[in-house]
C-alpha cells in the first residue's frame, strides 16, 4: 500500500519547512550520488556512511553524536528515498500547519534523533553496532504516530499493488496502525533486508506520545494562541420561505420541489485563530468552490450552508468566542472536503 495523497486540508498556508526538508534530502541524494559514482565505488559508500551515518556502537558510546542529525537526510538508493519522501509528503504537511513551522522543524528532528537512539540501542545488543544506519524514515514515523492523533479521520488516498493496480481511500485510523503493527511482525521475526525497524517503532511511539502531550498540554504550557480546534455539533434546519408558505397555504395537495432540507447533518470542525475562524467539514457533492455558497449572520452567529449543486441547506451554529464580527472571506473545496473562513 503506497500513499499519494490525503483529504486533509491546511489552515495555515504552505508548508515550506516540510518542502524545504524534502529539498535538503533530494539535494543531499543527489550529492551522495556524484561522491560515489551512483554507490559504484564501495569505498566511497563506506566512508561517506561511517562518517555521515549513525553507527550504533559509536553513538552509544559519545562519539559522533551528530551523525544523529546528518544520517536523517542520507538514503541508500532510488527506491529508499522516494518511498520515504512521498510519506513526508502525503503526512507532514498538515502537522506543519497544525504545529506551526518552527515547532514542527524542532519535533522533525527530535523524532528523527529518538528513532535514531531507538535503533542504536537494539542494533548493539545484537551484535550489530558497527553498521552504520541512514533514512529519514524514523522522523517520518514520528510524523506518523503525530498524523494519527490530530487527523484519525483522514481519508489517505492509497495505490494498492496486488493482482492489479488500483486506488483506494483509507480512513488513517485504519492505515497507520496496519503499517506500525507491519513493522512490529518485520522486526519480532527478525526481518531485516537492511531496515531498521526499531527506528520505526521507536519514531512512531515518541511522535505518538508527542502529538498527544501537545494535544493535552499545549494551552497550559505553551500559551498555544495561534489557533485551536473546537468541535460542535451543528444545527440543522429549514430556512423558511414565505412562498413555499403560501403555496402551502393555497393549495394543500401540493408539494414542493424542493424544500432546500438537508437529509444529512453536517460534522464540522471548526478551528478558532485569534482572527479567523475555518469550519471544514465533507460533502461530497462539492466539487469546487462555486458549488457552495456561504452567509454568516453575526447576530445569533450562524452559518448558512448552501450546497448549489444538491440544493440543500445546512445552518451551523457557532459559539461566539470573540466580540467581533466576522465575514465569510473564502471558500474552498478539496476532495470534497469543504473549508469555509471567516474573517
Amino acid at each position: 500500500m503506497f500513499p499519494i495523497h490525503d483529504d486533509t486540508p491546511r489552515a495555515n498556508g504552505r508548508p515550506f519547512i516540510n518542502y524545504s526538508l524534502i529539498g535538503i534530502n533530494i539535494i543531499v541524494f543527489i550529492y551522495e550520488i556524484i561522491i560515489t559514482g551512483n554507490f559504484s565505488n564501495r569505498i566511497a559508500v563506506n566512508e561517506l556512511f561511517t562518517n555521515y551515518g549513525s553507527v550504533p556502537d559509536l553513538i552509544l558510546s559519545g562519539q559522533n553524536l551528530g551523525s544523529l542529525f546528518s544520517s536523517m537526510f542520507m538514503h541508500g538508493g532510488i527506491a529508499h528515498i522516494l518511498g520515504n519522501m512521498f510519506f513526508l509528503y502525503v503526512f507532514g504537511d498538515n502537522l506543519e500547519d497544525r504545529f506551526g513551522h518552527v515547532r514542527y522543524l524542532l519535533l522533525y528532528l527530535f523524532w528523527g534523533v529518538m528513532a535514531g537512539l531507538s535503533h542504536s540501542v537494539y542494533a548493539v545488543s545484537t551484535g550489530e553496532g558497527s553498521i552504520p544506519a541512514i533514512g529519514a524514515s524514523g522522523a517520518i514515523s514520528g510524523v506518523l504516530g503525530a498524523y494519527l492523533i490530530f487527523f484519525p479521520h483522514a481519508k489517505i488516498h492509497t495505490i494498492i499493488f496486488a493482482f492489479f493496480i488500483t486506488t483506494v481511500r483509507i480512513p488513517a485510523i485504519a492505515y497507520i496502525p496496519f503499517w506500525f503493527i507491519m513493522q512490529l511482525i518485520f522486526a519480532l521475526i527478525g526481518q531485516s533486508g537492511g531496515v531498521a525497524y526499531l527506528a520505526h517503532i521507536g519514531g512512531f511511539i515518541i511522535g505518538l506520545i508527542s502529538a498527544y502531550g501537545w494535544k493535552f498540554f499545549s494551552k497550559t504550557f505553551f500559551n498555544h494562541r495561534s489557533y485551536q480546534r473546537l468541535y460542535y455539533k451543528p444545527t440543522s434546519q429549514r430556512p423558511r420561505s414565505s412562498i413555499l408558505d403560501n403555496a402551502r397555504s393555497s393549495d394543500n395537495n401540493s408539494k414542493p420541489l424542493n424544500t432546500n432540507n438537508s437529509d444529512k447533518t453536517l460534522h464540522p470542525e471548526v478551528i478558532v485563530g485569534e482572527s479567523f475562524i475555518d469550519i471544514i467539514f465533507e460533502d461530497k457533492n462539492a466539487l469546487s468552490d462555486s458549488h457552495i455558497q456561504a452567509i454568516f449572520n453575526n447576530e445569533n452567529h450562524t452559518l448558512k450552508v448552501n450546497n448549489l449543486v444538491s440544493n440543500k441547506s445546512d445552518i451551523i451554529s457557532i459559539p461566539k468566542v470573540q466580540n467581533i464580527d466576522y465575514v465569510v472571506s473564502k471558500i474552498s473545496v478539496i476532495n470534497g472536503i469543504v473549508r469555509i473562513r471567516l474573517s
